[in-house]
């Protein structure tokens, strides 16, 4: 039997596509669980994150990631471009950023983060824009670099085998504008990040945090979790969600806050527990 041109081509498209199946499923970034309820049912799957797109902040509704002992890496340029996958008037462009640092002080932030992820085969993506939010210098380089930091060092420990994360920005105040675009976009105020943790023994745990764009710390001690001027607070996944509208379902039931015996490090008379973050030994863990 003799194949003519189409039939080559065909047979092409239907490898190409099959392969990319088969790729997808092997994907793992959402296999402890990904938000649902996300104002967009824009949803980019790709090796380094997968992604839930919101066209009307122009930012993701949230970013969800897996990193292992394989993933990290240096020395990754950071050439940022608008995310091909998107409509472009649902995402921002490259020249949208141009004067921000200098009227708002802020940098191109990742949201899943390049020195966990740079080790993937896809790692490029992690500079399209979809993946980035403005966020104000000092945050972007000081808590959520050293929050970033702690999260990586999670899969170097002997007693964890998996490290899950999803993130996302929070918009509860008025954060301006980018001078360098008419696009209507809204600038987030804080961010919301729930690490995942698995153990060697297969039980899973969750940890979430919220940290704002404006929340000014001074004279925090300095400790190995150095937070700098922002600081970090740990939190219940539900009033994380609350504060999104999202949705982590069964994730919830292994939010270290919510375990028996937690509760009683919190006044009765707290509506909310929350934990400020000033070092590592104040993050909240599982009874021993």
């Amino acid at each position: 039997m003799r194949f003519n041109n189409k039939m080559l081509a065909l047979a092409a498209l239907l490898f190409a596509a099959q392969a990319s199946a088969d790729t997808l499923e092997s994907i793992d970034n959402c296999a402890v669980g990904c938000p649902t309820g996300g104002s967009s049912n824009v949803s980019i799957v790709r090796h380094a994150y997968t992604l839930n797109n919101n066209s009307t902040t122009k930012f993701a509704n949230w970013v969800a990631y897996h990193i292992t002992k394989d993933t990290p890496a240096s020395g990754k340029t950071r050439n940022w471009k608008t995310d091909p996958a998107l409509n472009p008037a649902d995402t921002l462009a490259p020249a949208d950023y141009t004067g921000a640092n200098a009227a708002l002080k802020v940098d191109r932030g990742h949201q899943a983060p390049l020195a966990s992820l740079a080790g993937v085969s896809d790692w490029e993506s992690l500079n399209y824009l979809s993946n980035i939010t403005p966020q104000k210098s000092d945050l972007n380089q000081g808590a959520w670099a050293r929050l970033e930091d702690q999260e990586r060092k999670l899969i170097d420990r002997a007693d964890i085998s998996s490290v899950y994360t999803v993130t996302g920005p929070l918009y509860e105040r008025d954060m301006g504008k980018l001078p360098g675009t008419q696009k209507a976009h809204t600038i987030p105020s804080a961010y919301w990040k729930v690490i995942s943790v698995v153990d060697r023994g297969q039980e899973l745990r969750a940890f979430g945090f919220v940290v704002g764009q404006e929340e000014l710390i001074r004279d925090l001690p300095t400790e190995r979790f150095d937070p700098g001027r922002f600081a970090v607070y740990q939190l219940r996944l539900r009033d994380i969600e609350s504060r999104t509208g999202l949705d982590f379902g069964a994730l919830r039931l292994a939010d270290v806050m919510e375990l028996q015996g937690v509760e009683e490090r919190f006044s009765r008379r707290a509506r909310v527990p929350v934990v400020r973050i000033d070092s590592l030994s104040d993050v909240v863990r599982p009874p021993s």
